[in-house]
């Protein structure tokens, strides 16, 4: 996840930038007019528009540019830095920044910044304690600050309905917060205040606007909510992780290793039947497109999906008898299987309503199959699991960069299955720390 915040003077942009290194996101200031830095070195570009105390036309101009820069840079959420003393054209760059956005868009405003004495309680801010109109900025000669009730200031600025959720929601808890927020934006608010006097409120608040996930949500404040939005978004995008566990192996050994996964996970695999899938007639496709259905539902509520071949007690399938009837080999028939597990787990990956972090194949033929049906070149190997088991991303395809483990059926001990799945999940919580 990359991350676009438009701040309108240097100072506070490099503050802000502190804030995300700290959760974990390379991060750079841009001054104004310089072009953002090529490659990959950081996660978060904070471009300085140098708009505190410009005309508001050209302020909507110069971040007008700078989200067109972060948006060619790979920004996929966006931010607003704004003072902690509420001077500037804030209404009118957080307009611009929602129209660049989209008419779904919303604007978290919430100026508190508890461990510098600036908190926000009944819409008031307040400078350790003192209305911001009666400290030094109502005598700022450029943006004299001539009201404390922040709602009544955006007003004057935005040509948005502006909504506001006091101390009391906020105290009441996550469910509250989100509850109110929804409430308001379903009205058409489009700029939402909301009060905070600690840190622990700020994270709160953060957690709660988190979960909304169908609009573009651009929170605005002098640092500490934007930090605590990208960690609240982070931990999300974690518990959301999903992986798909394919195991197409039929020895005693991978048995033991899926008793210990799915004991351990306290998981519900789906159960693929391997004799319908060896075969050439329509049970093939039939079992294919039923275990595909039932895995797509179970992906629901199973983090770590797993689908498997293998089901304890099942008798292996008569491969030479069903040869005979069919008039072919054994070895096309074991392939019509693997196949038919890949196909299975191909389309599950492709899904519309899930998404999947990583993946993990146990057997050859499988992960074979997987590579053939998924238009892989192959996989780029990064890194040893345990002896035989393999970490990489696949090439090219359907899922080109989707990490991978591999494992031959034969290899390691009953928690091998289980120790390559937890490989994995430490593996994309550290990519998503640093998209």
């Amino acid at each position: 996840m990359r991350i676009g915040v438009i701040a309108d003077d240097l100072t506070g942009a490099n503050a802000t930038g502190v804030r995300l290194v700290k959760q974990g996101f390379p991060a750079a200031t841009v001054v104004h007019s310089a072009s953002v830095p090529s490659g990959d070195n950081y996660q978060a570009l904070i471009m300085d528009t140098d708009s505190r105390y410009v005309r508001s036309a050209i302020a909507a101009k110069r971040v007008t540019d700078a989200m067109n820069q972060l948006k060619r840079w790979g920004a996929r959420m966006f931010t607003k830095r704004i003072d902690s003393t509420l001077r500037g054209n804030i209404g009118v760059e957080l307009d611009t920044m929602l129209a660049e956005l989209g008419e779904s868009s919303v604007a978290i405003v919430m100026p508190s910044f508890p461990d510098s004495g600036r908190t926000v309680t009944g819409g008031y801010l307040l400078v350790h304690g003192v209305p911001v109109q009666d400290t030094f900025v109502s005598k700022d000669p450029v943006s004299p600050i001539i009201t404390s009730y922040v709602p009544d200031l955006l007003r004057k600025q935005t040509k948005h309905p502006v909504g506001y959720v006091g101390l009391h929601e906020v105290m009441s808890g996550r469910n509250v917060i989100l509850q109110h927020v929804e409430q308001l934006i379903s009205e058409g608010k489009r700029l939402i205040v909301i009060d905070a006097v600690t840190n622990e409120q700020v994270d709160d608040v953060a957690k709660a606007v988190a979960v909304i996930k169908d609009r573009p949500i651009v929170p605005a404040c002098p640092g500490p909510f934007t930090a605590a939005y990208v960690r609240a978004v982070t931990q999300q995008q974690q518990e959301d992780a999903r992986l798909l566990v394919a195991v197409g192996s039929a020895t005693s050994l991978t048995g033991r290793q899926l008793d210990y996964l799915i004991t351990k996970l306290d998981a519900s695999p789906i159960y693929v039947n391997p004799e319908p899938l060896a075969s050439y007639t329509s049970t093939w496709d039939e079992e294919v497109e039923r275990a595909t259905k039932a895995a797509q539902e179970a992906g629901k509520t199973e983090k770590i999906l797993i689908v498997t071949t293998y089901k304890p007690g099942q008798q292996l399938v008569n491969l030479k008898e069903k040869a005979k009837q069919e008039n072919t080999s054994e070895d096309a028939l074991a392939k019509r299987i693997t196949d038919g597990l890949a196909t299975i787990s191909r389309q599950v990956l492709a899904s519309d309503e899930l998404s999947f972090a990583g993946c993990f194949t146990s057997g050859g033929d499988v992960t074979a199959s997987m590579c053939a049906l998924g238009r892989a070149n192959g996989i780029a190997l990064q890194d040893e699991v345990l002896p035989l088991a393999a970490f990489g991303t696949f090439v090219a395809g359907y899922f080109d960069g989707l990490p991978v483990v591999t494992k031959g059926g034969l290899v390691g001990d009953e928690t091998s299955i289980y120790d390559c799945v937890q490989y994995l999940l430490a593996h994309v919580s550290k990519c998503q720390l640093q998209k």
